[in-house]
């Protein structure tokens, strides 16, 4: 997960519990702009290849999902029904 969202911890623990995956931060929050910018130097030949790329990212923190499944279960259920409610909001 990047951007500025990815900075609360409560959010990222949700994102992993959810679907049931562990989920990692990137050190650099904004690695989507970050991976555009090193693409576009690697185009221009100003960074050599892409493993120098790869080399640069690191990891800050990873979320693994928790072992309660009840609770779990419950969360995608209020998450399934605000999906539903949400989609009434569209003007016809």
């Amino acid at each position: 997960m990047d951007g500025g969202a990815s900075r609360n911890d409560l959010l990222m623990q949700f994102q992993a519990d959810i679907p049931g995956v562990p989920v990692v931060r990137p050190a650099v929050s904004e690695s989507t702009a970050l991976g555009a910018a090193m693409l576009a130097g690697l185009g221009v030949g100003v960074i050599k290849d892409r493993a120098s790329i790869a080399a640069r990212w690191k990891a800050e923190g990873r979320f693994e999902p928790g072992n309660d499944t009840g609770h779990i279960a419950g969360l995608r259920e209020q998450w399934s029904r605000a999906v539903e409610r949400s989609k009434a909001w569209e003007e016809r």
